[in-house]
């Protein structure tokens, strides 16, 4: 969807007495919300949703420790480092109830997701781009993280 468009959209909302506006082109779904301040809020969802408290406890899903799987001293060669593609909060699960999608000493293959990081209200899941084994998850659930920011450790040997 064309960003000219969704000004447009924002400012047709901000000026009239609409409160509510929702649009779907193919797979993106945009919905625009006017509060009581005349000022428009908007949000865009995938359509894969899930249902998630805004507010989440750090306890709600703990950092897997992993004493089993020994680090051994590896060559930079042999680690992959999964970045994270935007500025987000990272989250280890689709749910707060949920189990993580991936944990230390997990064999994945390429396309396995391995978390999420929620920008903007939009959840997007990162998927991993080699084969390998997760070695260590560098970034704690449900914190900040920037672009570029190492999110997983992957052995590829």
């Amino acid at each position: 969807m064309d960003i000219n468009l969704l000004k447009k959209l924002i400012k047709m909302v901000e000026q009239s007495e609409i409160t509510d506006f929702s649009v779907q082109e193919g797979d993106l779904k945009v919905k625009i919300s006017k509060n009581t301040h005349n000022a428009a809020n908007f949000s865009f969802q995938t359509p894969i949703e899930y249902s998630r408290p805004m507010v989440q406890s750090n306890a709600a899903i703990p950092i897997a420790e992993s004493p089993s799987v020994e680090i051994k001293r590896e060559t930079k060669s042999d680690l992959h480092e999964v970045k994270s593609p935007i500025v987000g909060t990272f989250y280890r699960a689709p749910a707060p109830d949920a189990d993580p999608y991936v944990e230390v000493g997990d064999s994945i293959a390429t396309g396995t997701v391995l978390c999420i990081v929620e920008a903007m209200k939009l959840l997007n899941e990162i998927e991993s781009d080699v084969n390998g084994k997760i070695v260590k998850i560098l970034v704690e659930n449900a914190t900040p993280v920037e672009y570029g920011q190492p999110l997983f450790l992957i052995d590829t040997k």
